[in-house]
């Protein structure tokens, strides 16, 4: 039976990706939705997106944007290496790259540029790798790196009262406009949790494998969820991005 699986932020963990795909039995059958921020920590960033753009060949994935996806796409697109991008991971891409010819730089950038900001599936799921602050949805956001890099979001599932019900008018209302909420951009690992999160109807899937915690893969429908070891003991030689 065919599964929809969501997956958290990679960083550069390939290691940590043929994991998750291996403990969750992943098979062609399946489709694979991505949160976005495949590159910028650990040492394989070239190597997640050629495995990806190869996987995608064998089976539906979607594959969301985030923002350092967007810093790498640049890179790309233009040579341009911000200080903020280097000193946020971004280095460590650029030495995975150090080999590639031009030509395989081409394929890596077309697989950037076919990212899909967000995406809402058939059961009026939302998949987006940060959030968005419009009362109206992604789709009548005034600024599209909302996408990519808002917080306010989760902020505002986390804060809430427990107690309080969808038909409340105190109810925020952005989060009346999806079933669920798929999300990455910030680790769950800063509320104390290292397996993914849901507050509201939001789902965390960051559970921190830009930094000490493991990359995870979840069934949207049963909720039951997969982890890689803790990126440091696949990466022992390496920071990450704990500076």
């Amino acid at each position: 039976m065919s599964r929809k699986l969501v997956i958290g932020d990679i960083h550069g963990g390939f290691k940590a990706l043929i994991q998750v795909l291996e403990r969750a039995e992943v098979t062609p059958d399946d489709q694979l939705i991505f949160l976005g921020d495949y590159v910028d920590g650990w040492s394989e960033s070239s190597q997640i997106i050629h495995f990806l753009t190869e996987l995608s060949g064998k089976q539906e994935c979607i594959f969301i944007k985030g923002n350092h996806d967007a810093w790498c796409e640049d890179w790309l697109a233009s040579g341009h290496t911000p200080d903020v991008w280097l000193f946020n991971g971004g280095k460590s891409t650029l030495e995975s790259y150090e080999d590639y010819l031009p030509e395989k730089l081409d394929l890596h950038l077309e697989f950037f540029q076919r990212m899909k900001n967000y995406h809402i599936d058939d059961q009026n799921r939302l998949f987006i790798h940060a959030g968005y602050a419009s009362m109206h949805g992604p789709e009548r956001e005034v600024y599209s790196s909302n996408y990519r890099w808002d917080r306010t979001l989760w902020e505002t599932a986390v804060a809430m009262d427990k107690k309080l019900q969808r038909n409340s008018e105190l109810y925020p209302k952005r989060l009346l406009l999806y079933k669920e909420i798929f999300i990455g951009h910030t680790p769950t690992l800063d509320i104390g949790s290292r397996i993914p999160v849901n507050k509201a109807n939001v789902w965390n899937m960051d559970t921190g494998a830009a930094y000490t915690g493991a990359l995870s893969i979840m069934d949207i429908h049963s909720k039951q969820f997969w982890q890689s070891d803790p990126l440091p003991s696949l990466y022992p030689d390496e920071k990450g991005r704990n500076l």
